[in-house]
């Protein structure tokens, strides 16, 4: 990392024509189960990615927030603090604009920042580029205001930042996993009170990898499906009376979607999160119990689930799916909010190169773009690198 940032920080120093005050990362997160739970007060596991989003920040006083990105073209936008107003840009600065008007609603004394910023994250592959683009600001204004703020305070505010100033309707998990997750580990996450559990997650030492196929078929939280999964979970919630769909017990189920009628739709999106709060409750135990292979069936469940009730799968995704399992992997699922991004495929280390090869076969005969394959390494949260 130190390469990189000084890297970030040279180009830093080109743009403002001072040394930055420092240099932070924060990384993107893969989703091993846990899909549309977040927003249902549900569990969720992430882990870390070793792809992250950099930032080389330093303070200012007087209103103004300058911001750049070596990802976007253009210049160095600038902007006043007091200006600031949710839905008001509908352009990549609304990430890290947005974060620093959430800081100063919450009434932290934030007065200004010069931000340079670039990120190896792939941007809408579900693999949460955006919520490494706030939290790396986020940590960033922490440590340069003296705020105080711990890694899970961060994510809210960022969480925040997302829905009320984007206008993307996002749960806890993304923010939760760039901001505290830790090498080696999965996160085991009640969103509800936001209780954290660090899960040892070591494939290589048992002789398994986890991939990433990326489908490069993009997608947007902020449009509508999104939002409608989310609307169908709260109708869902407000028909069985409870204050959220994690109330519902995993045993109790049958008799809840009993109770719901002729709603067809809210009883598909209600399977699927008290379905899914149970399987992160399973791989937990079997990760603790040593049996980490038996955690491939129950990924498959959860694509299933994702596919048929939650209804977010796509073409690409389900073909990486299938192949991955027709070629020996041990389970796949798609991951992340859906409608395309990424899938993962959890592998023996013999059978990963057939497997790759297998699925960028199968997207070449059905025509679709080559998808991107990288293997996922659980990594470190987000922390000041310079």
């Amino acid at each position: 990392m130190s390469e990189a940032s000084a890297a970030v920080a040279e180009r830093y120093k080109e743009l403002y024509g001072s040394e930055p005050d420092g240099v932070w990362a924060a990384p993107g997160r893969v989703n091993l189960i846990g899909e549309h739970t977040d927003y249902n007060d549900g569990f969720v596991m992430p882990f870390a990615l070793p792809h992250t989003a950099v930032a080389a920040v330093a303070r200012r006083e007087d209103g103004v927030l300058r911001l750049h990105s070596a990802d976007v073209e253009g210049g160095v936008v600038e902007l006043r603090l007091d200006a600031l107003s949710p839905e008001s840009d509908r352009n990549w600065t609304a990430y890290p604009a947005g974060v620093v008007w959430a800081l100063r609603e919450a009434g932290h004394a934030v007065t200004g920042a010069d931000i340079h910023l670039t990120s190896t994250v792939p941007a809408g592959a579900g693999l949460s580029s955006s919520a490494a683009l706030e939290v790396v600001v986020a940590l960033a204004l922490n440590d340069l205001y003296d705020l105080g703020l711990r890694g899970w305070q961060l994510a809210r505010l960022c969480q925040r930042a997302e829905n009320v100033y984007v206008g993307a309707p996002v749960g806890i998990m993304d923010q939760t996993a760039s901001a505290c997750c830790e090498q080696g580990h999965a996160l085991f996450l009640d969103t509800r009170d936001l209780s954290q559990k660090q899960i040892p997650f070591d494939l290589a030492a048992e002789g398994m990898r986890l991939l990433v196929v990326d489908t490069q078929v993009k997608h947007s939280h902020s449009e509508g499906e999104y939002g409608k999964r989310r609307a169908g979970c709260e109708k869902g919630a407000a028909l069985l009376g409870v204050n959220a769909l994690r109330d519902i017990p995993y045993a109790e189920l049958d008799a809840a979607l009993a109770r719901l009628g002729d709603e067809e739709e809210v009883r598909r999106l209600v399977r699927h999160v008290v379905t899914e709060d149970e399987r992160v409750e399973r791989v937990v135990s079997l990760l603790e119990s040593g049996d980490t292979r038996a955690i491939g069936p129950v990924l498959v469940e959860g694509h299933a689930s994702l596919r048929d009730d939650f209804r977010i799968s796509c073409p690409e995704l389900d073909l990486v799916v299938d192949t991955a399992l027709a070629s020996g992997a041990l389970g796949a699922r798609m991951t992340g909010g859906g409608f395309g991004g990424s899938a993962i495929v959890l592998a023996e280390e013999s059978d990963v190169e057939t497997i790759t090869k297998s699925v960028e076969e199968a997207f070449a005969a059905a025509g679709f773009t080559a998808p991107r394959v990288f293997e996922a390494v659980p990594s470190a949260g987000a922390r000041r690198v310079r």
